[in-house]
């Protein structure tokens, strides 16, 4: 079976004929449903929300933000696996629903390149090496010399197993040779309360989630894990700075549809909520919050997927990580 995603891009390029452009113009003429796979209240929440209070605004339909958790965004994603490819369905889906979990579970209830088209990548979660208050590490460097000189005595939390926060860190010990052990939480408000508190050393987590804990000198930044540093962190360095190369991560959510959602659909829901993303208020709401906001071309979004899966799945295997 032609892969999906490669299929949509394809198609997307044929939206010229007169008929493909009227059905665009039409859309959406009834109120839309975006599934987040996640609870109320999280950063996916948050995004799915704002972004759509403005999309309701431009296209003049209600947007109904429909919260399906559970199976680690699974759940969430074969309900929108099922749904009418028509554009009333779309999904909030970020790297556990489409780069990890393909590597993570050997059965998993949906195939993202099958079952799902993508639309856009709305925001980036940039993960960032933070440290409890009191412990001994002076810098991103120190910690490393420090974990590296003492194999396996500091625990690091993640807000998941499988989680980009989990992942992360074992990137960077992946590249700086560093061993420690792994506490899975369930979400990152409880590993950073247990960081903050001193019960674990360390964890990678979002801005979105650490701003409160950073801000409150809960806990201290050391390093971010992205190419530039983040405009809310401007005195905390990015791993490339301090010598430590390709650890890059953040947890990345778009927006993708049902497979077989017509491309000139598609085309006109991608211009709609980057339109939105790039409403003056909405852009500095999401930069506020700890989002870094995209909004880019479905072409763009599918190039990072396979990118970013290239990257993780090899790592999740060579690490032996699985979720069954």
């Amino acid at each position: 079976m032609k892969n999906t995603w490669t299929t949509a891009l394809a198609a997307s390029a044929l939206v010229l004929w007169t008929g493909a452009a009227a059905a665009a113009d039409a859309y959406p003429a009834k109120p839309v449903r975006w599934i987040v796979p996640y609870a109320v209240g999280g950063g996916s929440d948050f995004l799915a929300r704002t972004i759509g209070a403005q999309l309701s605004e431009i296209v003049k339909q209600p947007v109904v933000v429909d919260n399906k958790p559970g199976g680690n965004t699974a759940i969430g994603a074969v309900e929108t696996a099922r749904a009418a490819p028509d554009g009333y369905t779309v999904l909030s889906a970020d790297n556990g629903t489409l780069v990890f979990n393909p590597a993570l579970y050997k059965n998993l209830s949906y195939n993202p390149s099958r079952d799902l088209a993508p639309v856009t990548l709305m925001g980036k979660f940039p993960m960032i090496l933070i440290v409890g208050p009191n412990t001994e590490f002076k810098d991103a460097k120190d910690f490393i010399a420090k974990v590296k000189s003492q194999p396996g005595k500091y625990s690091y939390a993640s807000a998941g197993a499988g989680s980009p926060h989990h992942l992360a860190m074992e990137l960077l010990k992946e590249r700086t040779g560093m061993r420690m052990l792994h506490i899975a939480y369930r979400g990152a408000a409880p590993a950073l309360v247990d960081v903050a508190g001193g019960q674990l050393p360390a964890m990678m987590t979002d801005l979105a989630a650490g701003n409160a804990f950073i801000k409150g000198n809960k806990v201290r930044p050391l390093a971010v894990a992205n190419p530039t540093r983040l405009p809310q962190l401007p005195d905390v360095p990015t791993f490339a700075e301090l010598g430590i190369q390709n650890v890059e991560a953040s947890a990345q959510v778009g927006m993708v549809a049902p497979a077989n959602t017509p491309p000139e659909v598609i085309a006109a829901l991608q211009k709609q909520v980057t339109a939105a993303i790039k409403t003056p208020a909405v852009n500095k709401k999401l930069v506020e919050f700890g989002i870094e906001p995209v909004g880019s071309t479905p072409q763009e979004y599918a190039a990072l997927v396979k990118s970013e899966s290239e990257l993780w799945q090899k790592l999740i295997r060579d690490l032996k990580i699985t979720l069954d």
